[in-house]
């Protein structure tokens, strides 16, 4: 296959390394945007901004610029392109690809900023609802699942989501990337897929924040099931299937942020428990934290809904200053008692 990987952060080139390796020989091309950081790493084959310590493949080009300086040339030639891109630079880049006929894949987790503040209702967007508004007729899906970039780069064992409602977009993010280091299973509940994606983020900064305040494993335990609890009633009142949460994208990818060191969404809430202002601890990661700017939307989004997610609520209040780290666990504790499945 012919691939492109649009944008160099540490996602976009560890899917780049992994797909060059491919034993398949297919051909890609990382496309960075600053046109002086991809001949960097094509003179050290290295990323070292975010990925330093992994060599790139010999078979990997690097290329640079504006998107609209070759890139648009380059596609109609792909079998597919992967867009690395956080949320906020998808629309962007997806009204580039708009008339392409080849498959499109996004990475990103999360939900985009409100465009229209003062409309009624307004909501920040999936990627796939940035998608049907950008580029109606694109052929696309999204990569998910639990992963953590440095690991796929190292070639270390990992399992994500292809989806798609397109069989072939499906198909072509599993036959690009499927390997002997990294699985690829198909699943066409798209919504399911990225509210997994979006909530988790939010759920490791209440996960982070517990382990912070040194309140046990017990405590962990509860926040990442209750927290599930949350992004399945979400997902299904926005049309998901229950199942999906069960899942790499909901479960695996849950556990994966909420637990491990390499979250920045986590780090996020260890630096608040630690007594860092928000505006400190985002500076201090270096990296986009998606559960930072996700977290309003997701309650807003619940709120319209009429779907109780307690976890996440504290959450606003915290990344707004309104609660104090142990605050927001008081209001959590303090809830009255209700059954388990309701």
């Amino acid at each position: 296959m012919k691939i492109i990987v649009i944008g160099a952060g540490a996602w976009g080139t560890a899917v780049a390394v992994s797909a060059a390796r491919n034993p398949a020989g297919h051909q890609v091309v990382l496309w960075a945007r600053d046109a002086a950081q991809a001949e960097a790493m094509d003179s050290a084959r290295e990323n070292a901004r975010y990925l330093p310590g992994i060599p790139l493949p010999r078979e990997l080009q690097l290329r640079g610029g504006a998107p609209d300086q070759g890139l648009q040339d380059a596609v109609p030639q792909a079998d597919l392109v992967i867009v690395a891109t956080p949320v906020a630079g998808l629309r962007a880049t997806l009204e580039l690809l708009r008339g392409s006929e080849v498959p499109v894949a996004w990475l990103c987790k999360g939900f985009e900023a409100v465009r229209d503040t003062g409309a009624a209702h307004a909501f920040g967007l999936m990627p796939h609802e940035v998608q049907r508004q950008a580029a109606p007729h694109l052929r696309s899906g999204a990569l998910s699942g639990p992963s953590f970039a440095q690991e796929v780069a190292r070639g270390q064992p990992t399992a994500l989501v292809a989806a798609s409602r397109d069989t072939d977009v499906r198909h072509a993010m599993v036959e690009a990337l499927h390997g002997p280091t990294l699985r690829v299973y198909g699943n066409d509940d798209l919504v399911g897929v990225e509210v997994g994606g979006a909530v988790k983020n939010v759920l490791a900064i209440a996960t982070g924040l517990a382990d912070g305040l040194n309140l046990g494993l017990n405590a962990r335990a509860a926040l990442i099931t209750r927290g599930l609890a949350e992004t399945a009633r979400l997902g299904v009142a926005l049309g998901a299937r229950p199942e999906t949460f069960t899942g790499l994208s909901g479960l695996g990818d849950l556990v994966l942020t909420a637990t491990g060191d390499l979250s920045r969404n986590r780090k996020v809430g260890l630096l608040l428990a630690d007594g860092l202002s928000l505006e400190q601890a985002v500076q201090s990661l270096g990296h986009v934290a998606e559960g930072v700017y996700c977290a309003q939307t997701v309650w807003q989004r619940a709120q319209h809904l009429g779907i109780d997610m307690p976890i996440t609520e504290c959450v606003v209040g915290l990344l707004a200053g309104e609660l104090k780290p142990v605050e927001a666990v008081a209001a959590l504790m303090g809830r009255d008692p209700k059954g388990e499945l309701l």
